[in-house]
């Protein structure tokens, strides 16, 4: 048989088993998205001191956080497009309008973090103050929640900080893309039962899933 008839078994061959290996990769599912926790997130935390009480040390600097890098991301890149989300006290601020350069913007949606599956495709708040996409403020007593409002402070007695529940926050992020986050606590190690008065404030504990191909299913 002539050299040229093995040249053409070989190719062919070799045509054979790339098609092979490029259907195994088509065929393999795509890996499973999963949720990070991040626990005891910094928003600025300065212990109360005595005569009179008075938050020493207080700096009144946001906390900047990425969900592409799952980073906190530096003070030096504030006014970049680096960061999504900003936590200083119970104000969160967003990377948009009159809080940052980029095109972050959110919206709350009812139910669980299991049942968040898809960022809607319009309906996001940018941040334009005084009034930003999310309230710093608690929701009133009897208020219906709105898009702005996170959290409460449970009774008229009780200044705790509670995370209202059943709400999701989807992030559209400053240079594109989607996230959702669910608050779980605004104290350090996230107790059951918050004491205002003996559990330190101001260290959020959140999950977040970040979609990284862009698109808007979780």
């Amino acid at each position: 048989m002539s050299t040229r008839f093995f040249k053409s078994i070989w190719f062919m061959a070799a045509v054979v088993l790339v098609l092979m290996f490029s259907s195994c990769e088509e065929d393999e599912p795509a890996a499973a998205l999963e949720a990070i926790t991040v626990r005891n997130l910094n928003a600025d935390h300065a212990p109360f001191g005595p005569n009179p009480p008075a938050r020493v040390g207080e700096t009144k600097k946001f906390t900047f956080f990425s969900f592409r890098t799952g980073q906190i991301v530096t003070r030096a890149d504030s006014a970049t497009v680096n960061w999504d989300v900003a936590f200083q006290g119970t104000s969160i601020i967003f990377n948009s309008g009159t809080s940052g350069p980029g095109n972050a913007g959110a919206q709350f949606l009812s139910g669980s973090f299991e049942e968040v599956t898809e960022a809607p495709e319009s309906g996001y708040v940018v941040d334009n103050a005084p009034i930003r996409a999310v309230s710093s403020s608690p929701l009133p007593p009897g208020a219906t929640p709105t898009n702005q409002w996170w959290q409460n402070s449970g009774t008229g007695q009780s200044t705790v900080v509670s995370p209202i529940a059943g709400r999701i926050l989807v992030v559209r992020l400053a240079q594109g893309g989607f996230a959702k986050m669910e608050i779980l606590s605004y104290y350090k190690d996230a107790p059951v039962t918050p004491n205002n008065m003996r559990d330190i404030d101001r260290h959020y504990t959140f999950r977040y899933l970040y979609q990284p191909n862009g698109g808007r299913t979780f």
